[in-house]
Parts: structure tokens; C-alpha cells; sequence
């Protein structure tokens, strides 16, 4: 509150909101106490709305549903694994100060690689980069050895890189480690879990308003004075 306005990013909310009432192991219920602490500091941020609080987490399952009440995290957002543009645009950000080989079709890697998150695709660009680094020295040594040998100088620190750019090599390699974090059977249990939330919620209701005519100065009035009384507003 006293950095407001501000916005706090809670990783891994399962962490520290898990669901209250399964933590009698825990040294006393210390679970349990850092849940409410964090609901009474919620609760106290003021009407100013001024300080905004994000959350992520893989397990929406076993969080407090205390915590995803109105007022609290009720804004909630599924975001599902990266589609074909988007893998493609991780591979480019992942690989954007790295050399890449002009016969690297990243279209056709982001293409194998569906289903995969975009830690995954990291992975895959990092373990490359690897490669081709670890190709690099390995023929430095070489051609230092060589040099040894035949009684020549010592290498000049301006010598070309003979691994100057990750080759499609180094990523067919890298394929072979690939791996996905998340399953078939967790995109199913993600899906269902926000069904079943927006089914709870009894989210997409038809409610209308009973059609009929006002006045100007019933509508005029009406929006008026609830500008007056929202003064503590953010958005006013």
C-alpha cells in the first residue's frame, strides 16, 4: 500500500493459497495462517483500488476458494499452451541474439513440436545453443592441438569461430531430448476445471433488462449521480 499504485505478482499461488483444512501436519497450521494473513491484506487494500494483485499457478484445483471470491482474484483466466504463431514466436524471441543457420526452418520445428509449452520450447533452443557451443570448443581444442604440434604460434584471438551459427544439426539433436511438461490428460483436467467454474458461476446468463421508454432526464439523472458516489473510483 505504501508503493501504491503498484501490481503484485504472486508465482505459484498454490504455494502460499493453498486450500485451507488439509495442513494439520504443518507445524500447527501454518498454512492455514498465511492464507487468512493474505486474505485480511486483500480485503484491506481501500476503496482507491489502486494496488492490483496477479496470480498464476498450475494447480487451480487446490486453491482456496476464499481466495477467488469477488473483491478478491475473481478475474479469472484460463491460458492454454501456445498455438503454430505462437510457437514460432517463442522459438524467435528464445533464439533472437543467437546465430541461427538461414536453412533453420523454425516454421517446421514449431510445427513438431505442438503441445509444447514455452518453457519446452526454451529448453529445445537452449539445448541447441549448447550444442553448437560445445562443437566449438571441442574443434578449438583440435586445431589448438594441431597447432601444438607442428610448432606453430599460439592462436590469434581473431580467428574465426569455426561453429559460427546453430545448424539444423544441432537442433535435430536437441529434438531427441525434447519433452513435454504438460499431458494430454492435464489440458483435459485444465479444460474441465474452468467448465466447471464457469458452470458454478453461472457465467453467460441472458438477463435483460424488461424493455420499456424513460425520460432523458431519467436516464441523464440516473448516471449522474452515480458518478457522484463512485468518487473513489480509479477509472473516474
Amino acid at each position: 500500500r505504501q508503493a501504491a499504485p503498484c501490481v503484485l505478482f504472486f508465482d505459484e499461488l498454490d504455494s502460499i493459497a493453498k486450500a485451507r483444512g488439509g495442513s494439520a501436519g504443518d507445524g500447527g497450521g501454518a498454512a492455514d495462517r498465511v492464507i487468512n494473513q493474505i486474505l485480511t491484506e486483500m480485503d484491506g487494500m481501500g476503496a482507491k483500488k489502486n494496488v492490483f494483485i496477479i496470480g498464476a499457478t498450475n494447480r487451480p484445483d487446490i486453491i482456496d476458494s476464499a481466495i477467488l471470491r469477488p473483491g478478491r482474484l475473481d478475474q479469472l483466466i484460463y491460458i492454454p499452451l501456445p498455438d503454430d504463431k505462437s510457437r514460432v514466436a517463442i522459438l524467435k524471441s528464445a533464439l533472437r541474439k543467437s546465430p541461427i543457420a538461414k536453412d533453420v526452418d523454425l516454421q517446421l520445428l514449431a510445427n513438431v513440436a505442438k503441445g509444447f509449452s514455452g518453457a519446452d520450447l526454451t529448453e529445445i533452443c537452449q539445448r541447441a545453443c549448447k550444442l553448437a557451443i560445445r562443437e566449438s570448443i571441442e574443434k578449438d581444442i583440435i586445431r589448438e592441438k594441431a597447432r601444438v604440434r607442428d610448432g606453430q604460434a599460439a592462436m590469434d584471438a581473431d580467428e574465426p569461430d569455426l561453429v559460427p551459427e546453430i545448424r539444423r544439426d544441432h537442433f535435430e539433436e536437441a529434438m531427441k531430448f525434447a519433452r513435454r511438461s504438460v499431458s494430454d490428460n492435464d489440458i483435459r483436467k485444465y479444460e474441465m476445471f474452468a467448465q466447471t467454474l464457469q458452470q458454478s458461476r453461472g457465467f453467460g446468463s441472458q438477463f435483460r433488462f424488461p424493455d420499456q421508454e424513460r425520460s432523458p432526464q431519467e436516464g441523464s439523472g440516473g448516471s449522474g449521480s452515480n458518478r457522484r458516489n463512485d468518487d473513489d473510483d480509479l477509472y473516474n
